[in-house]
């Protein structure tokens, strides 16, 4: 029944009003949750919030309303097989075919031993307990994997990759940070021993020059861009937006530089240079606080600003404007999107990026610094959790005995009982799903079958895993895959915390009581993780009868020392910057004052690598894909709120040079193929992109981008190639495009 309180908001008074923080982008912004009648009907910020000073974008203000969407699962789901106890059946492959409701769509060709079946929390459990265990004492810690989330809480990400360590002794742990900034967090571990931003989006009112490249930050984290269009309006700053598409920042921006996709290194490289050859360097800067300048001064050689055009396509002399602009600037910036990262050579893109910061002492003081914008809410905290395969939380190296000691006795584990061998990555997790590999996979709400790149392969692993656990709200692309469906709750169903792009940490709290028999995620793993423990007859017993998420965040804090000051009184108001290593310390708005964690920042010699698959005869245009302001991510959550109804479709973008040229025009159902996988879409039409780019979000299951793109992996961060690749895209027939009516957001696989 629809109430007054859904009809007509504005009349409504609430009973409570809980602040909490965004579950969308990596900005962190606060939310007040607007509750009456156990359902929020409104959603406010605070105007004294440091982080968005009571501005919204249109997810956090109106993208809630997924939490009460009827395909939403709410009790635990197991296959029929496992409960009857029949070997699994053939044809894993209709799987796909299940909907969200868990009704088959070809009847006919799926095996009714596949039907969900709803049971209760302890049932489920069970199941996946005695899976998980006859798998792992069949063949071992190699043969376990788990993903862990962005969108979930410090303490859930905590737990997750405690639990496959301590319990299951292996390295095996990843999340999405490995599709999105692995190339900037390799970069910027080798160049400095650091991987976050080294100031707040907030000081670019600071700025006298900054950089944007590689971010649609007006569509991804659209309050830093406000921030950013203030600092031009306002505080007279100059912005070079560095971007093979015209975003709206451009109408902002000093200047405009539309290199084509992946040639990031050659234009800041050339910047580099011209810095160098007109003596605009740091000197002091360079000879106190880096290294390696001589060999890097030699690589750099080649990179004119003249060569950079010829491979680019950037004038010579905007590069040039460009590098004596940010060189001469008293607080120059760098902010970076994935963009940069998401390339084969994406950890070298980001190095370039370094080296010019290096060059003019930009870092190491308020209004300066080099920037990532992290893409999902807790995709900083997850990491900094430890829900990497290289790193315990704290960015611990688990092949370092001393750092595998500190853990031992933490989860009171005997000595030597965690595992130095490094983990597989998220990119590598499903390559490795076949006999004598990867046999049980557990997903806390990832989804692989939108975000991994090549998704025909994709899917034809997720099909060789022998058992796979879905931890999430929906029955997303990758859930249709799932053995056993755990419902969890939403973010406004739990309490945690989160970690935003400015390594700041706040709250998360509970406005509802979760929907029908949803739990949160840690409440999850700790009835999982003692169900594991008793069968694995551990000598030793790790803890997990915690009693609250704030328990669970002191337990870490105890070992890594950059949360060591933070507790949930100290961040109830408008939470901490880490570090912050003692109970007194207010934390660290800006890194790198006085030294690097690495000592020295290092400086490394470049070449400049093409992209694995640029544009021929055959495949003319170069395909980069991204996010849309109304959407996110693979849309498990906007696409199951009314935020669907203001982009429902997928479009590609192409350029009007382009559209005439092979016969398209705007709102004409096109073909796109690559390699690899075709989809079938509207064509927009636009000066956005550039001539010879072609440009699609990746949110739309019935049109995924990632069928088409490249899964070649930069050598150093194995992430994937997912911002240039090449594809055709011609004419195509209206009755091509997805059927409403039968699609159930599965995809045309």
């Amino acid at each position: 029944m629809v109430t007054e309180v859904q009809t007509n908001p504005k009349r409504v008074t609430a009973e409570k009003v809980v602040t909490t923080t965004c579950s969308y982008c990596g900005v962190g912004c606060n939310l007040q949750l607007h509750v009456k009648d156990d359902f929020i009907f409104k959603v406010t910020s605070p105007f004294d919030s440091p982080v968005n000073k009571g501005n919204l974008c249109v997810k956090g203000r109106f993208g809630y309303d997924y939490i009460y969407h009827p395909k939403r699962v709410t009790t635990p789901l197991v296959r029929r097989y496992l409960l009857e106890g029949k070997p699994k059946p053939e044809g894993r492959e209709q799987v796909f075919a299940i909907s969200m409701d868990g009704k088959p769509i070809l009847d006919s060709k799926i095996s009714n031993d596949w039907d969900w079946v709803a049971t209760d929390w302890d049932t489920a459990l069970d199941v996946v307990a005695d899976n998980l265990v006859r798998i792992y004492q069949r063949d071992g810690s190699d043969a376990m994997a788990v993903y862990c989330c962005a969108k979930a809480t410090n303490e859930d990400n905590y737990l997750l990759q405690k639990m496959w360590r301590s319990l299951f002794r292996t390295n095996n742990v990843d999340h999405c940070t490995r599709l999105c900034h692995a190339g900037s967090v390799v970069a910027l571990q080798k160049a400095v021993g650091s991987s976050a931003m080294s100031n707040t989006a907030s000081q670019v009112i600071q700025n006298d020059v900054f950089i944007v490249t590689g971010s649609n930050t007006g569509e991804n984290h659209p309050i830093i861009a406000l921030q950013m269009k203030e600092a031009v309006q306002k505080y007279g700053a100059k912005m070079i937006v560095v971007d093979p598409r015209r975003i709206d920042l451009v109408d902002f921006a000093e200047m405009w530089l539309p290199l084509k996709p992946g040639t990031n290194v050659p234009v800041f490289s050339a910047m580099a240079h011209v810095i160098v050859k007109e003596n605009l360097v740091n000197w002091e800067f360079v000879k106190n606080r880096t290294e390696g300048f001589d060999e890097f001064l030699e690589s750099l050689e080649k990179f004119t600003p003249e060569y950079a055009e010829e491979i680019s396509g950037v004038p010579a002399e905007d590069i040039r404007k460009a590098a004596r602009m940010y060189a001469t600037a008293k607080n120059g910036a760098i902010y970076w999107g994935m963009g940069i990262s998401q390339l084969s050579h994406g950890t070298a893109s980001a190095l370039s990026l370094i080296h010019l910061a290096f060059l003019t002492g930009h870092i190491g003081r308020d209004g300066t610094g080099l920037n990532p914008l992290r893409g999902q809410n807790n995709v900083q905290g997850a990491s900094d959790m430890g829900a990497m395969p290289f790193h315990y939380p704290g960015y611990m190296r688990v092949d370092n005995p001393d750092n595998r000691a500190k853990w031992e006795k933490a989860w009171n584990i005997e000595e030597g009982g965690l595992s130095l061998k490094l983990g597989l990555t998220t990119t590598e997790i499903l390559g490795h799903a076949h006999e004598g590999g990867i046999r049980a996979l557990y997903i806390m709400g990832e989804n692989p079958m939108m975000s991994e790149p090549n998704l025909n392969e994709t899917r034809k692993h997720m099909q060789e895993l022998e058992f796979l656990v879905s931890q999430d709200l929906f029955i997303n692309e990758s859930g249709a895959f799932a053995d056993v469906f755990l419902p969890a709750a939403s973010f406004a169903e739990k309490d945690g915390t989160f970690t935003n792009t400015d390594r700041r940490v706040q709250r998360v709290r509970t406005a509802l009581a979760p929907r029908g028999l949803a739990r949160p995620d840690w409440k999850i793993l700790c009835d999982l993780a003692t169900r594991l423990e008793r069968r694995l007859k551990r000598s030793t017993s790790s803890k997990w009868d915690y009693e609250s998420p704030e328990e669970i965040l002191r337990e870490m804090a105890s070992v890594n020392s950059d949360y060591a000051g933070v507790t949930y009184e100290r961040i109830e108001k408008v939470g901490l910057i880490y570090p912050v290593p003692d109970m007194n310390h207010p934390g660290t708005p800006t890194l790198f004052k006085e030294t690097f964690p690495s000592g020295r920042g290092k400086f490394h010699p470049l070449d400049y690598v093409p992209v694995m698959e640029g544009a021929d005869d055959e495949y003319p245009f170069v395909l980069t894909t991204g996010r849309l302001l109304e959407h996110w991510h693979g849309g498990t959550m906007t696409r199951n709120s009314a935020l669907n109804e203001a982009y429902p479709e997928a479009r590609v973008e192409i350029h009007p040079a382009d559209a005439e040229m092979h016969g398209i025009t705007n709102n004409m159902p096109v073909r796109v193929t690559s390699r690899r996988g075709e989809i079938v879409l509207r064509a927009t039409v636009t000066e956005k992109t550039t001539v010879g780019v072609a440009f699609i979000p990746w949110h739309f299951a019935e049109a995924a981008a990632n069928l088409l793109t490249n899964d070649a992996l930069d050598p150093e961060a194995k992430i994937p190639e997912f911002k240039a690749c090449a594809v055709q895209v011609f004419p195509a027939r209206e009755e091509e495009l997805a059927n409403p009516e039968v699609e159930v957001r599965r995809g045309r696989y």
